[in-house]
């Protein structure tokens, strides 16, 4: 499972940052056919709103799978050993939950909604906009199980902040020591 786990992170990195460099280098397009040639493309714009929706979501799923999402810690910090490793479980299947009824069946069902609608410049059905809602729905849940198996194996769960906490009261203490020294 880990080994699945390590190859679809590793593909969804090269996917986004693919994706990044896609957009860099048509915004910066989008930027000299606007303020250069005074000939806004439309197609530019439209190919950067999609693209970085997808970007976005892409890289979300990639987010959960490192498991270093945005997370409020203040209550599950507080807790260690199997009452933390309980707290994670559930918080991971919450996240499935959601996944499962928001991401994938709300997901699939905007994109049959939107078969029939055509983009404005493109050209292209809104549905393979949409499309990417319920495949990374499918990369959430799949991380999320993986998350718990691994959580399971643990022998021992430790709070996902407890190594980041560290570095920043290292630099902290650095920059206290330089204060209290005169040092800039």
């Amino acid at each position: 499972m880990i080994k699945l786990k390590n190859i679809l992170t590793k593909i969804l990195e090269v996917i986004c940052v693919i994706m990044f460099a896609f957009i860099t280098i048509v915004g910066t397009y989008q930027i000299v056919t606007r303020y250069v040639f005074n000939a806004p493309s439309t197609v530019s714009e439209e190919l950067l709103t999609y693209s970085f929706t997808w970007l976005a979501l892409l890289a979300a799923a990639l987010v959960f799978a490192k498991r270093e999402h945005m997370r409020m810690g203040f209550l599950a910090d507080k807790f260690s050993g199997n009452a933390l490793r309980w707290i994670y479980i559930f918080s991971e299947l919450l996240v499935i939950l959601f996944a499962a009824l928001i991401m994938i069946y709300g997901g699939t069902s905007i994109t049959k909604l939107t078969m029939t609608q055509v983009t404005a410049s493109l050209g292209i059905p809104m549905s393979m906009i949409y499309v990417i809602v319920p495949i990374c729905g499918i990369f959430v849940i799949l991380f999320g199980v993986i998350n718990i198996y691994e959580l399971l194996r643990a022998k021992e769960v430790k709070p996902l902040s407890a190594k980041k906490e560290t570095v920043i009261s290292n630099e902290s203490a650095v920059v206290q020591k330089a204060i209290v020294k005169g040092d800039k």
